[in-house]
């Protein structure tokens, strides 16, 4: 196989090379095509990796889902009206304050939905969502429902939103229900509540039970919830159905 060198005066001419010079050549041409293959594939990889990140768009089925726990949970907001009427009186009467423990009922379609669409803006939604159907269903807040609602579902955003919506995991969950207490807590007192001491023993005793039962019932359950549907495959739609199967 011919062959090119440059000779002294810098002009090219041709050879003949050996037959092992041949082969030679050809495993050096081959092995260097490989290296340029690979490298480029490397890079293609890469900028593909940068290229796509991870999408944090609505899709439909975020907002069907997302509704859905919104609807849900309206139903239950509207019948723990019935279960603080009979077990608030008696906690009101240990110990002024601890009626708190019960607002958790009211807290967890925010961290639920979040956890299960992984979308900004799922905590809202599925309060706003809920605090509508409750309000038409009929209660003693009125239009007020839905202020109250969408705090709740701001401050449970405000725990997933700190580590830019990539975590999800049970400690920013049980953040996320520790934060829509804080703001159930705080909008009661600064709407309704003003004649009462925020920081006396009522009010430090109401905002210390209200985290305790937005930590219990609206994170740590909700988490639990959420992976316990996850394994039923109803979420294999979402990546935190996905994650469940593989655990």
């Amino acid at each position: 196989m011919p062959g090119l060198t440059t000779g002294l005066n810098g002009h090219e001419s041709a050879e003949a090379l050996s037959p092992f010079d041949s082969m030679d050549f050809i495993e050096r041409h081959k092995v260097s095509t490989t290296q340029e293959s690979a490298t480029s594939a490397s890079a293609s990889s890469a900028a593909t990796a940068v290229s796509t990140p991870r999408s944090l768009r609505w899709r439909v089925v975020d907002i069907a889902v997302a509704s859905v726990v919104g609807v849900v949970s309206a139903f239950i907001f509207w019948a723990a009206v019935f279960v603080y009427d009979f077990l608030g009186g008696p906690l009101e009467g240990a110990l002024p304050g601890l009626s708190g423990l019960l607002n958790g009922l009211w807290l967890f379609a925010g961290p639920l939905a979040l956890i299960i669409v992984r979308k900004p803006g799922a905590a809202i939604y599925a309060e706003i969502v809920a605090s509508v159907l409750e309000a038409l269903m009929g209660n003693q807040w009125g239009i007020e429902t839905l202020y109250i609602g969408f705090i709740q579902g701001l401050f449970a955003e405000l725990a997933f939103l700190f580590f830019a919506y990539k975590v999800w995991n049970l400690a920013v969950t049980t953040l996320s229900g520790t934060l829509a207490g804080l703001g159930c807590w705080g909008y009661s007192f600064f709407t309704h509540l003003q004649a009462i001491n925020w920081n006396g023993s009522y009010g430090l005793a109401n905002l210390v039970t209200t985290l305790i039962s937005g930590a219990l019932l609206s994170g740590i359950a909700m988490w639990y919830l959420a992976r316990g549907l996850g394994r039923t495959g109803a979420l294999d739609q979402f990546a935190s159905g996905r994650e469940v199967h593989k655990a």
